[in-house]
């Protein structure tokens, strides 16, 4: 199919498979149990946040990126295509990411969202709200490895605000934690924003495994499903410099994927997405290869889980 799913073939044996040859369109009323792509192609919160803009691109290489690896074991994978913001629509098109969210989710499917700036994640979180998947009571837990608390006060909604706009409408059912936060980018402000809405973190400068591990630990105590959100901002420079913040210390990728894999083995995980992926200022596409490789194992830990 399009939109980037495309590669070598070596044969269509199940010993030679490549995501590329395994993903189909989505088509409602299908079987559950797929992983489910959909993209959210948006410049217009990094704008907003006066960042450095090209994140639109993001879905379509991140497809690229993931296209071509290769699959231990054969899986279901559908793409639902890409929603596309267009101008200064941005509230728009996190309402039609949502109902995006919403609907595969209700069908029994495994959304992973693909950005996009990180204003991706109110729209991933309208889409987990609305599901049938949370039951009155549920308590819902957001894990977000950033550098960035994006908990600003601005009254426009921009990548800069989505947790902020989250814990304000349903902050009493919310447990939002982040690992990752780099003190000399976040304001005094925004900490003691997050002292107010009870915002768990770690900064970036202790986040060596085991603690990352003990904080992740007791984050899923808390909850019964967790929506992980990716700021590619989140990894050092040197691996992800295809970003609008490029981070001047970052968590390492091992601690990364070590979260990763421990949040998926959790089995309360429930939709993940990736953020703020600059294809334009990425270098040999380090960045969207890292990304790729990150949700590789998330998706097919998540199916070996399941299934």
């Amino acid at each position: 199919m399009n939109s980037g799913w495309s590669g070598r073939i070596d044969g269509t044996a199940p010993e030679h498979l490549r995501w590329h040859q395994i993903v189909e369109p989505y088509e409602p009323g299908g079987a559950p149990g797929a992983c489910a792509f959909v993209g959210f192609a948006s410049d217009e919160g990094v704008r907003r946040n006066k960042g450095r803009r090209g994140a639109a691109a993001g879905p379509d290489a991140l497809r690229s990126a993931l296209s071509p690896m290769a699959l231990a074991a054969p899986l279901r994978a559908i793409d639902a295509g890409t929603v596309a913001v267009a101008g200064e629509r941005l509230e728009e098109g996190q309402r039609e990411l949502g109902s995006r969210v919403t609907a595969l989710l209700d069908a029994g499917h495994f959304p992973v969202v693909l950005g996009g700036g990180h204003e991706i994640a109110y729209g991933t979180y309208l889409g987990l709200a609305g599901s049938t998947r949370r039951a009155p009571g549920t308590r819902v837990g957001i894990l977000n490895l950033d550098a960035h608390f994006d908990l600003r006060p601005d009254p426009v909604p921009s990548s800069g605000t989505p947790f902020r706009q989250i814990l304000e409408a349903d902050g009493d059912s919310v447990q939002y934690s982040v690992i990752g936060i780099s003190q000399p980018s976040n304001t005094k402000i925004l900490f003691d924003t997050a002292a107010t809405y009870g915002v768990r973190y770690l900064l970036d400068e202790d986040c060596g495994q085991s603690n990352a591990l003990a904080f992740v630990d007791d984050f899923l105590a808390g909850v019964d499903l967790v929506y992980l959100t990716i700021d590619l901002d989140v990894l050092p420079a040197a691996v992800a410099p295809g970003v609008s913040a490029p981070a001047a210390f970052g968590v390492p990728l091992a601690t990364i994927q070590s979260v990763c894999d421990y949040v998926t083995a959790s089995g309360k995980l429930a939709v993940v997405d990736v953020a703020e992926l600059n294809p334009s200022l990425d270098v040999d596409n380090r960045t969207a290869r890292t990304a790729a490789r990150l949700l590789h194992r998330i998706v097919t830990g998540h199916v070996a889980l399941v299934g």
